[in-house]
């Protein structure tokens, strides 16, 4: 076995890919002081901006570096379901991604909320959410991934929900926080070599 290297302006993580074969059994959607309000192709500006408060800290900048025509293309798709969790104030709190692009399939592309409601049972609320929502007619298979970046809880949390894990891989990617894509001072417990 061997170690290998990563250069100090990148950031490397281990994915690993879940899925759900079958439809859990209905059960009561969870209460919640939360709404998910479906957003109907977003403008790029509130989407990056959502975006950017549920995923900095786990370094998400993929639709941030994302070409606008791409990106918009995929947020005006009538296959992709978009949805902000919104708290009783009104403020935006969370996002919920749903891709129907692939024939009897349904990807959680993203699925998030502020950390400071980590721990308040409001996770289970959004996974009931989007799976009562996934499971359409004719979908056959509802998956998602998650990695080593992400809230240290995600993997196990997904499995509790009934996902069972079918792959891993490695990715490696420039810094976001040294490309300026996020501000430095995003997901401190991910140590930042570039500044040595």
């Amino acid at each position: 076995m061997g170690l290998i290297a990563v250069r100090d302006d990148e950031v490397a993580t281990i994915v690993t890919t879940l899925e759900m074969r079958q439809r859990p059994p209905l059960r009561p959607l969870p209460a919640s002081p939360m709404r998910l309000v479906a957003w109907e192709a977003p403008s790029i500006d509130a989407y990056r901006t959502l975006f950017r408060r549920v995923g900095a800290p786990w370094l998400w900048f993929s639709r941030l570096v994302m070409d606008e025509r791409a990106l918009g293309a995929i947020l005006a798709d009538p296959n992709v379901a978009i949805h902000a969790v919104v708290d009783r104030a009104g403020i935006e709190v969370g996002m919920l991604e749903l891709d129907f692009r692939e024939s009897g399939q349904c990807e959680i592309s993203y699925f998030a909320l502020v950390p400071e409601l980590a721990g308040k049972g409001l996770g289970r609320w959004l996974m009931a959410e989007a799976l009562a929502r996934g499971w359409r007619k004719g979908i056959e298979r509802v998956w998602v991934h998650t990695c080593t970046l992400d809230h240290p809880s995600a993997l196990n949390f997904y499995r509790a929900q009934g996902f069972v894990a079918i792959k891993r891989t490695i990715e490696t990617f420039p810094d976001p926080r040294v490309t300026g894509h996020l501000p430095p001072d995003s997901a401190p417990q991910i140590p930042l070599l570039s500044r040595r």
